[in-house]
């Protein structure tokens, strides 16, 4: 089926919607600068969304609206100026859109209800990060950052300039961080930061509680950038390398096993009706990718993001392409303002889906230095190798209070 127009009933729920979320948020929050060493800051998100033209699931389950509140509290303590104690809470209220949708792609790639609870499966709730970090002085424009504790990888590998916070910029997974990558947060980990003036280099390890699998693992992580300014503006350029220990199950006998598992039942003696399937094994991941920021001029920002993994039959896909552009609401008169576009095109890794195409496009329409509110709207199509497709839009409104 053909992606169709919202319907009146899905205008007028997408209405009311916006009406509740502009009501819960109209009271004042505030943030402190409590004294120069110790300082609080927030985010309350408020966020609806509604799918609709979905293939053959054009019932209850597909064609529906759903809301979603995250709320995040972060503290800082600077005891010197080198020195840094880091707190982050997540809490929320719903899953959102994410919980019901059909699609592989998360339509709103942020921390929901089900997130916050027994993150990594080791039993800790809302407690997001708690971290130390030490910097070291290597001269004037040189320096060595070094952070210990529960911290977030997306935080040091895979930036963006303008695809990279799903509460100011796009909402889709696609265009928040590269899936590829499988970047884990939240959990116990260690990060070094080197700044050589135009140059920087990161590095992260983190021992994750589990994964999809159930098995704990380790995970590292390294990218190389460097910022250019040129007549057209600042650009950032970065490669970025990830990998992690065996703890992914892997079908054994599938894809190119096929012939390593015939052999071995012909070493056993077994015919094809006898032969039996041989148990999953372990492996690790790794991927490799690039990921590129440029403003144009004053109003216009562009960003490409490349990233590929060689393991076949575990992740969703092995091959990711997505671009897109912000413009600066100074062109019309808001400064403050910005609109996004965004494509990708990410390739299936055999695992039952052979591609998605996903596109979005959002206006941010800033009331003053604190809050804002986007208008979203995306396109989405997974195709599958045998089973039905998935296809359809997605509507959604997010206002954003950030202190």
């Amino acid at each position: 089926m053909s992606p169709r127009c919202p319907t009146p009933r899905h205008r007028a729920a997408i209405a009311t919607l916006a009406s509740s979320i502009l009501g819960g948020l109209a009271l004042p929050l505030q943030a402190y600068d409590v004294t120069d060493q110790f300082s609080i800051g927030a985010v309350l998100g408020a966020g609806g969304q509604c799918q609709e033209g979905l293939g053959g699931l054009n019932d209850e389950a597909g064609n529906t609206c759903r809301s979603g509140m995250p709320f995040q509290l972060e503290m800082s303590l600077r005891p010197t100026d080198r020195d840094e104690f880091y707190a982050l809470f997540g809490f929320a209220v719903d899953n959102g859109l994410n919980e019901v949708s059909p699609f592989v792609l998360a339509p709103w790639a942020v921390d929901l209800e089900d997130d916050l609870k027994d993150i990594n499966g080791r039993g800790r709730d809302y407690l997001l990060q708690a971290w130390y970090k030490h910097t070291f002085s290597l001269g004037e424009e040189n320096s060595l950052g070094a952070t210990f504790g529960i911290i977030d990888t997306t935080s040091y590998l895979d930036e963006n300039a303008y695809a990279n916070d799903e509460f100011t910029q796009f909402m889709n997974e696609a265009f928040v961080n590269t899936g590829g990558f499988g970047l884990p947060s939240y959990d116990a980990g260690a990060a070094l930061e080197l700044a050589l003036g135009n140059w920087e280099i990161k590095a992260t390890a983190m021992n994750v509680g589990e994964n999809d699998d159930g098995n704990n693992y380790n995970f590292w992580g390294a990218q190389f950038g460097y910022r250019l300014e040129s007549a057209l503006g600042e650009g950032n350029y970065r490669a970025v390398i990830v990998g992690t220990s065996n703890a992914f199950f892997r079908p054994f006998g599938e894809s190119e096993h096929v012939d390593e598992r015939d052999d071995l039942d012909e070493l056993n003696g077994l015919s094809d009706h006898d032969a039996v399937e041989g148990p999953a094994r372990k492996t690790n991941l790794m991927a490799y990718g690039l990921s590129f920021d440029q403003a144009v001029g004053d109003h216009l920002g562009l960003f490409l993001r490349l990233a590929w993994t060689d393991h076949k039959d575990i992740l969703d896909y092995r091959g990711y392409y997505t671009g897109g552009l912000q413009l600066g609401g100074s062109l019309w008169g808001r400064e403050a303002d910005t609109i996004g576009l965004a494509y990708g095109y990410l390739d299936g890794a055999n695992t039952g889906i052979s591609n998605t195409n996903v596109a979005e496009a959002y206006y941010r329409y800033a009331f003053n230095d604190y809050f804002a509110i986007t208008a979203d709207v995306q396109y989405m199509a997974d195709t599958y190798d045998s089973s039905e497709d998935v296809s359809g839009w997605i509507f959604g409104m997010r206002l954003v209070a950030e202190l």
